[in-house]
């Protein structure tokens, strides 16, 4: 199953809804500027005058075919509903005019204004907006929501970050994202050069789309150039201030999602009305999202947004904060399923233990470059072989402690904290902290991670070299996690300099001492806490779309040891499957190639090449678009090179390298 493609084998679609829906499948927004954006309406049939509110959607994803399978399960719902429900093209995407260039820059923000202005011109309007949206969607609710439109009501925001430098693909505790950097820049860069489509932009179609790929930059460039945490990725980090968010929130994440830790945050800091629900759920919306339990998730929103959308709902609200624990499992690397029980967090005590606390001495740490292999990506999609592997290899390429048998079953719920006291011999190092269940069969499961680049323990903005062979204290915050630990398991917690690829290595190999009789690692508790059922349990949707299946989606990841170089190949390889939407006879599918290299005890080895094959054809156009990233390293630089070819029915249009390097900055 592919990551934009929908699973019609969940689907409980509805019926009996209150409006029949019709649906505009292009309209143009005009900003002050003469750019003139794509949207696709659903809405409710024979509606007396205004509706009940807009539910506002606004990607760079297309509409038109990459999202159009999800949008029309969900937007449709709400139309049926009685909202008007939109999915806009952000500029320079899809059938929108003008240039993306980077994400979530102002002039995104500045064009989402407008659509909301927009929108309460319209004569079906009632004044009143939701933002919804996952991932990209719900960095930009949250961005909006921040500068107050006075039109915007609530904010549905899934998978999603208060703080771009500290969670999302590009760094995680200050260390550079390995795994992710590229990969996810390849991916814009491949999703960017796509066409809009003759139909609704014109004959302008070509050169609208020859501008495109001439001018879009590879977001990577940017990105590389940012290692710390500087103005640039302040922009659009609400954290900077929650107060600037003045209007309800709900949010969800899942266990399996990159970016559980931010809906914790958001729970803890935001002042307004909110409900945060985290599930096993990976990145994907949890009415279909694996692993299971799904939950109704369409039938949670409009509860919320007939709540905050008009003034004649009511406005009594308690916040609620409900986590699933999920049992222990043995380690596979997909899983339909997580057998579990819900909790209200707001609602029970948190205890606390150290995990450390009969551990003593001095331990030098294993240094291993092909440690992490086993990790499983970064944010998983609920694609097969995202998740984690039986954690023995890499729990014995690192430094590990196993603990006493539990004696009575134990629930991880929250953030665990390593608190070390470390040094080192180099002035520039890494440290990734693991978390493992170990079953009395021997197998591993892994719990929860963190890494901190330990030149960042003062600050993420003003790194500093390291004092040599001088022990500094160090906080490594690891992944929230709901988890329970069976009476008769161990724990094994492992700790190195190095996590390939989701840390990029160091300039050298480091050498790292920790003093365990002075570490803690923290781990919150909730032993005993009161079951809830969610009042949702079952998802439903709006009808599908009709789709043409060509080619089925398939997933490929393995590790590979060229014996001859002492290589360890990380190969990932994904087909997208090739379909066609029968409404507007498009044809879309893709293919992503991913290759992690690095060489035994040589970091300056590391790389990583991305290979993508997109292709995007209807009854007016057949285009192909192939593009290569390939990021290196040495000791001073990064070297970043993007190339992109473009076919026009079979012939080669277009073809382009941007190549770069970047000095290394404490990373």
């Amino acid at each position: 199953m592919g990551v934009f493609d929908v699973d019609y084998n969940k689907i409980q679609e509805r019926t009996d809804f209150p409006y029949e829906v019709e649906i505009t499948h292009h309209t143009w927004i005009e900003m002050s500027d003469g750019t003139k954006l794509s949207a696709k309406i659903w809405q409710p049939k024979n509606i007396d005058s205004e509706t009940k509110g807009a539910v506002l959607e606004y990607l760079p994803y297309r509409k038109d075919e990459f999202t159009a399978l999800r949008d029309e399960i969900r937007h449709k719902y709400f139309a049926g509903c009685g909202y008007t429900s939109i999915r806009v093209d952000i500029r320079g995407t899809g059938d929108s005019e003008g240039i993306i260039e980077d994400e979530y820059p102002k002039q995104e923000q500045n064009d989402a204004l407008e659509v909301i202005s927009w929108i309460e011109k319209q004569k079906w309007s009632n004044g009143s907006v939701a933002m919804i949206g996952k991932s990209w969607g719900g960095f930009n609710g949250l961005q909006l929501a921040a500068l107050q439109p006075h039109a915007l009501k609530t904010i549905i925001t899934l998978c999603s970050t208060d703080d771009r430098y500290a969670d999302d693909v590009h760094y995680k505790g200050g260390t550079m994202m390995a795994s992710d950097m590229l990969w996810w820049a390849s991916t814009m860069f491949a999703y960017n050069a796509r066409p809009p489509f003759p139909r609704f932009v014109g004959e302008s179609w070509y050169d609208m789309w020859m501008t495109r790929m001439e001018d879009t930059p590879p977001f990577v460039e940017e990105w590389v150039s940012h290692q710390t945490r500087d103005d640039y990725w302040k922009h659009g980090s609400i954290c900077e201030d929650y107060s600037d968010i003045k209007i309800p929130v709900l949010t969800m994440s899942g266990w399996a999602d990159g970016y559980t830790n931010a809906l914790f945050r958001l729970m803890d800091n935001l002042d307004v009305p909110k409900k945060g629900i985290v599930g096993p759920w990976a990145h994907e919306f949890p009415d279909m999202a694996i692993p299971g339990p799904q939950m109704g998730y369409l039938q949670e929103v409009t509860e919320w947004l007939d709540q905050w959308m008009n003034d004649e709902g009511s406005k009594e609200h308690t916040d609620e904060f409900l986590v699933y624990v999920q049992d222990s499992v043995e380690p596979e690397t997909t899983y339909e399923y997580r057998k579990g029980r819900w909790l209200n967090l707001y609602n029970e005590d948190e205890e606390q233990i150290d995990l450390f606390k009969e551990i003593t001495g001095e331990v030098n740490l294993l240094n291993r470059q092909q440690h992490g292999l086993y990790s499983g990506v970064y944010c998983p999609f609920g694609q097969e072989g995202d998740l984690p592997d039986d954690q023995t290899i890499d729990n014995a390429l690192a430094t590990s402690f196993m603990l006493p048998v539990q004696k009575e079953a134990i629930n991880i719920v929250g953030q665990p904290l390593a608190k070390i006291r470390v040094k080192t011999d180099s002035k520039e190092a890494n440290i990734h902290v693991r978390v493992t269940d170990v079953h009395p069969t021997g197998e591993k499961t892994l719990v929860t991670k963190g890494q901190l680049n330990l030149n960042h323990y003062k600050s993420h903005e003003f790194p500093e070299d390291l004092p040599l062979d001088e022990y500094i204290y160090v906080e490594v915050p690891l992944d929230v996690i709901g988890y329970q630990i069976p009476e008769g398991h161990k724990i094994e917690v492992s700790v190195s300099p190095t996590y390939w690829p989701q840390i990029w290595p160091d300039k050298e190999v480091v050498n790292l001492s920790v003093d365990m009789s002075d570490s803690e690692l923290i781990i919150p508790l909730i032993n005993d806490f009161e079951e809830i059922h969610l009042k949702h349990e079952q998802a439903e949707t709006a009808s599908p779309l009709e789709k043409i299946i060509h080619r089925d989606g398939s997933r490929t990841r393995n590790i590979i040891k060229r014996l001859t170089t002492n290589e360890w190949v990380l190969d990932d390889f994904s087909d997208e499957g090739l379909r066609t939407l029968t409404d507007l006879n498009i044809t879309y599918g893709t293919t992503n190639h991913n290759v992690y290299t690095i060489k035994e005890n040589d970091p300056l080895s590391a790389k990583v090449e991305c290979d993508w094959t997109v292709t995007v054809k209807d009854d007016d156009i057949d285009t192909e678009m192939e593009t290569k990233s390939v990021m290196s390293c040495d000791e001073n630089y990064y070297y970043l090179t993007n190339e992109l070819i473009a076919f026009n029915n079979g012939e080669k249009c277009f073809s382009k390298i941007w190549e770069k390097k970047v000095p290394r900055y404490y990373t």
